[in-house]
């Protein structure tokens, strides 16, 4: 018997690798609005809505002007965006399991879905920032994708990499799964299970 009805992902630094293609995006960012950060700057509040981040690296102003351009930078650079190894082949595993999938990130919605398609995820449940939601690491991304699951909280995990998707699982009172192949690092992560790599998710379902 299956322990979870649901998984749920974040997209990066766990189904796909796009570090390339955010240094990328913010360099010319970066150039365009004179903004002194740097991309290791940037980097380490990864997993949190784009806006947010402004607000901790002290942006304070052409908060729309900045997210559009680098929009339209990572779309156009989506070529040097990886899908981790395994990626496929487990996600399959695991609908043929009767597992439900989902993705929640702090992605836009137009980018994410250019990569689901580019990738072929089998993956339709799929929630982004809103006007009407509060970003990572509040609930509300969580509860509209259990909503659509339709699952109690107990039977779902959720995997992340950086601390934000952790205290985002706590606050959902859900199962959490630390990608320690991707971005972030986690202190006292005896309290959950961690995988290294995307094959070892088939061993905790």
């Amino acid at each position: 018997m299956n322990k979870y009805d649901l998984v749920i992902f974040d997209l990066d630094g766990v189904l796909i690798n796009s570090k390339k293609n955010m240094q990328i995006s913010w360099n010319i960012v970066r150039k365009k609005f004179k903004i002194k950060k740097t991309f290791n700057n940037y980097f380490k509040f990864l997993g949190y809505p784009f806006f947010d981040i402004l607000k901790k690296l002290s942006i304070e102003k052409n908060f729309k002007q900045i997210q559009t351009e680098y929009n339209r930078n990572s779309i156009n650079n989506l070529n040097n965006i990886k899908l981790y190894k395994d990626i496929s082949k487990i996600l399959e595993f695991l609908i043929k399991k009767k597992i439900k999938l989902a993705i929640v990130t702090s992605k836009n919605k137009d980018r994410t879905l250019k990569l689901v398609r580019k990738f072929k995820l089998p993956i339709k449940n799929i929630v982004c920032p809103s006007k009407s939601t509060r970003g990572k690491p509040f609930p509300d991304q969580i509860k509209i994708a259990l909503k659509r699951a339709n699952v109690k909280k107990n039977r779902v995990l959720y995997v992340g990499d950086t601390n934000v998707d952790y205290l985002l699982a706590k606050k959902s009172k859900i199962h959490f799964v630390f990608a320690k192949y991707g971005y972030g690092k986690i202190e006292n992560s005896k309290k959950f299970n961690t995988i290294n790599s995307f094959k070892d998710l088939k061993f905790i379902v």
